[in-house]
């Protein structure tokens, strides 16, 4: 596979999300499927593996560190702070500096490593200045704990002033045809700063692969059941954009996920997409996109048929929006 840039490190052009192995849409996976998908990621030459605390709760960087830990110089890790479960068992945001230097001590425990290459901040805590969290990562950098640090979900304005602390190598947000919000600001300044952009739901968490026709059919627990996206009328709203995706896929040929994410990769040199998945036919579908060649016209097309306008409703309800800090389209 082709390789980008990701600060000191050449990653493979398409990386993986681990967090569906263990987290977020219905029940997990169990550790034997978990640890096919990782080990045929790697086989298949992927170098990039992106995990985090808040993933099952740690469960899926145990998962990530038993697999993976004996094959540990031939790949790239990412892992995040920021987000987890307090001594409550509940869901926290927290980014002071003592609980970042503890939430990396716990993540390099469960990943079995003694460094982590790329240390993001999941979200930034609005209680706590972005310069004083940042700063904190730093010092795990000169600790030797961490090699870089990254950003989740986080604006130009404030990505600027954390690289004004520390160098930011790489910037992790929702980016697809169907979450343009990206393009407003946060792209250009990675380019400008020389951070990666890390693309996650690059298939819009399913939406773009088109397997998933009747959300009705999604599991109790599934995160995708609070999304407005994912209710039934706009669901089925959006489904429309579907049918002449699919034309598009056809002439291409290649499959609609596949035509997304190499929509992604034509965007930029320095965007990286990680697609997410628990089935290995899925792995490898997606990995091929990186094969898929798209002429301006067939980009054009993509672009004109998925404007931000076209979508309907938002990617979060109003309480986990007002978690991110990301610039938005206007309504």
């Amino acid at each position: 596979m082709k390789t980008n840039k990701l600060g000191p490190f050449h990653v493979s052009t398409i990386g993986l999300g681990c967090m569906n192995l263990s987290h977020a849409y219905g029940a997990p996976v169990t550790a034997e499927q978990g640890e096919a998908v990782l080990l045929h990621a790697l086989d298949q030459g992927v170098t990039l593996f992106d995990t985090a605390a808040l993933y099952g709760f740690g469960a899926n960087e145990e998962l990530v560190g038993k697999v993976l830990a004996p094959h540990r110089r031939q790949f790239t890790l990412a892992s995040k702070c920021g987000i987890f479960r307090n001594d409550e068992g509940k869901r926290v945001i927290d980014g002071r500096p003592a609980t970042i230097q503890r939430t990396c001590e716990d993540s390099l425990r469960r990943l079995r490593t003694d460094v982590i290459d790329l240390y993001y901040l999941h979200r930034w805590d609005k209680t706590v200045p972005i310069e004083d969290s940042v700063g904190a990562l730093s010092d795990l950098v000169r600790q030797g704990k961490v090699q870089t640090i990254g950003l989740s979900e986080v604006s130009a304005s404030t990505l600027r002033k954390a690289h004004a602390v520390h160098p930011i190598t790489a910037v992790q947000t929702e980016y697809s045809l169907w979450t343009r919000n990206p393009e407003i600001a946060v792209l250009q300044a990675c380019q400008e700063l020389g951070a990666a952009f890390v693309a996650f739901s690059p298939v819009a968490r399913g939406f773009l692969a088109g397997g998933l026709r009747d959300v009705a059919t999604l599991d109790a627990k599934d995160i995708r059941r609070g999304m407005p996206r994912f209710t039934p009328s706009n669901y089925a709203a959006n489904l429309r954009l579907l049918d002449s995706m699919a034309d598009i896929a056809f002439e291409v040929g290649c499959t609609l996920a596949q035509l997304s994410i190499a929509w992604l990769l034509h965007q930029g040199e320095h965007i990286i997409p990680i697609p997410g998945t628990t089935s290995i036919a899925h792995l490898d579908e997606d990995l091929a996109a990186a094969a898929v060649r798209l002429p301006p016209v067939v980009l054009a097309r993509l672009d004109a048929l998925f404007t931000p306008s076209a979508i309907t409703a938002g990617r979060y309800n109003s309480t986990n929006q007002s978690e991110v800090d990301t610039e938005e389209f206007a309504a």
